[in-house]
């Protein structure tokens, strides 16, 4: 896509410094970018970029301005305007409206006419699929599912039946939603399988990454709120309800019956135990292992960052000496 550097300013809401008619047609990192690429500045450590940069212009904060060489797109925040320019100039993937010969579409399936159905997938009945959706090939939607217009389903997703997802979603390969809960009760030495009868609701703008998972609800539906960014290989027990705007990285677990509140950011690997609730406005870091509810909106953390081996083998001679200074009451010796 060819836009004038005016057109980015409008769009990405910076102010502009140079040529309004400059044509941008790509973007591109400080150290890479060529003529007709639009360059950012965001991370302090590419900062020794910005004077022998070959873009065409570079999005930077006011702070970087003086000391930029070409036209600039000047905002406090260029991260933001990089996500707005760069859906602007990406590629897009070209898509046919129609049903592929290949795909299964239950005759009790309903399709509109502007949706776009690839080879081999599965649309069982009682579905509902909404203006300019893509189903992409191979993936599978159960029974009496919704999905809204303007939704993007990637090649081998699975939505089980009784999934309602909103409009204008994204949701990657491999995802399964509505798979059963990890839901038993025990008899003497064996498990009974407790029925999951819930459903799923997704809300609109939400992103599910590759190969996550989002449980059915055991009684009521497990629930996304609106805007939710879910990254790849994320576990979502049943009955967990994610509140808006909310963004959770890699390899987090949360456990079912679980709410977490709005704008919260989960960062990556973090176990989330079940039964408990996550205020607003809460940043889980790394590795974190939450086991109470947490009330107060902030900063937690309780994982171990990564040290040199021989400072860590330190930590862990130091924790031994003190737990062998401690009597069985747990109070110190002398």
């Amino acid at each position: 896509m060819k836009v004038t550097l005016k057109e980015l300013a409008e769009r990405t809401g910076a102010a502009l410094r140079g040529d309004a008619d400059i044509a941008i047609t790509g973007i591109a990192t400080l150290d890479r970018a060529q003529a007709g690429d639009l360059a950012f500045l965001y991370n302090r450590r590419y900062r020794k970029f910005l004077s022998v940069t070959g873009a065409s212009a570079v999005l930077l904060a006011p702070a970087d301005a003086a000391d930029c060489p070409v036209p600039a797109l000047v905002m406090d925040n260029p991260y933001l305007g990089y996500a707005r320019a760069a859906a602007l100039l990406a590629p897009k993937l070209p898509v046919s409206p129609g049903i592929h010969p290949s795909a299964h579409v239950d005759a009790a399936a309903r399709v509109d006419a502007s949706a776009s159905i690839g080879p081999h997938a599965i649309l069982e009945a009682g579905v509902e699929i909404g203006e300019q959706v893509v189903i992409g090939g191979s993936s599978v939607i159960g029974r009496d599912s919704r999905i809204g217009d303007h939704t993007i389903v990637r090649p081998g997703a699975c939505l089980y039946h009784g999934v309602t997802v909103g409009r204008r979603c994204l949701i990657h390969s491999g995802a399964v939603i509505g798979a059963d809960g990890f839901g038993f009760a025990r008899d003497g030495t064996q498990w009974v399988k407790i029925p999951q009868v819930g459903g799923v609701h997704i809300g609109d703008d939400v992103e599910i990454g590759a190969n996550s998972t989002i449980d059915r609800g055991a009684l009521k539906d497990t629930v996304i709120e609106d805007g939710v960014k879910i990254d790849n290989l994320v576990q979502i027990g049943h009955n967990v309800r994610i509140g808006a705007q909310s963004a959770i990285a890699g390899c987090t677990g949360i456990a079912g019956s679980t709410t977490l509140g709005r704008r919260c950011l989960i960062g990556g690997a973090v176990g989330i135990a079940g039964h408990i609730e996550i205020c607003d406005d809460v940043t889980v870091l790394a590795k974190s292992g939450v086991h109470k509810s947490i009330r107060k909106p902030g900063v937690y953390s309780s994982g171990w960052p990564v040290q040199e081996a021989r400072t860590w083998h330190r930590y862990l001679a130091a924790i031994a000496r003190l737990a062998r200074g401690r009597g069985k009451t747990g109070e110190a010796s002398e």
